[in-house]
């Protein structure tokens, strides 16, 4: 499963890329809005930073306007998914910009039925949102699973894109659920990358190698082992002291 970062603040998707598991980013209007920036140089920015399969959803309500829109966005970089919403415009338009070459996401998808739509339309990615399914009472992961077993079964082309993820656990269940991609918030990578037992294991492990050879927990690593009055082993492997 490849991981996309949900967000336009470009200094979050700096530091989860410089990690090197991202292939994409997701944006919409309000992340966009909430970034303060320029839209074009926000995706263009996030294009050269990442490459992969950079989002940008139109906001024309029109079949007529989103493809305009959509041609647009395209025209930004190589590396732009024109990101459109399901609906009977978005399809329309998702079938046309799909004719042309241009990839697209379907997104705001809520049920199977919508997603087999949207797939017709020629949809690159398709994007149920787990989370906000999860808040009405009903099961965002289940969702996930059966629009994935129903492209396996029609074989669809369309990856799934898991969104609206909430916390760690989510993207375990998306892996689990047989999604393409996930595409995550910043502190959910930043949750997902801490356990007590790994930070408690690094302490031990710094603990250690600062005490050998008689230094103090302060002395930095590339100093420690250097007092030659400790013990240590020769290169035979005898003991020196």
């Amino acid at each position: 499963m490849e991981f996309f970062i949900d967000t336009a603040i470009i200094d979050e998707v700096r530091e989860i890329n410089a990690w090197g598991v991202l292939s994409g980013v997701t944006t919409n209007p309000s992340l966009v809005a909430s970034s303060g920036r320029d839209f074009r140089e926000v995706i263009q920015e996030l294009s050269a930073l990442v490459g992969g399969a950079i989002s940008a959803e139109v906001t024309a309500l029109d079949a007529e306007g989103m493809i305009k829109e959509g041609r647009e966005v395209a025209g930004w970089s190589e590396h732009v998914v024109v990101k459109l919403p399901l609906t009977p415009a978005g399809l329309q338009a998702c079938k046309t910009l799909t004719g042309e070459g241009i990839k697209t996401n379907v997104t705001l998808c809520f049920s199977v039925p919508q997603a087999l739509l949207a797939a017709r339309a020629g949809a690159t990615y398709i994007s149920p949102f787990a989370g906000r399914v999860d808040d009405i009472g009903w099961d965002g992961m289940e969702l996930i699973r059966q629009i994935k077993e129903a492209y396996v079964m029609g074989d669809i082309s369309t990856k799934v894109l898991a969104a609206s993820i909430r916390h760690p656990q989510h993207v375990v269940q998306s892996a689990l659920a047989g999604a393409d991609v996930a595409t995550i918030p910043y502190k959910v990578f930043t949750a997902m990358i801490k356990h007590p037992l790994t930070q408690a294991g690094l302490d031990a492990f710094l603990a250690d190698w600062a005490g050998r050879a008689g230094a103090s927990p302060q002395t930095p690593p590339s100093e420690a082992g250097s007092n030659p009055q400790a013990g240590g082993v020769d290169a035979q492997g005898g003991q020196t002291k």
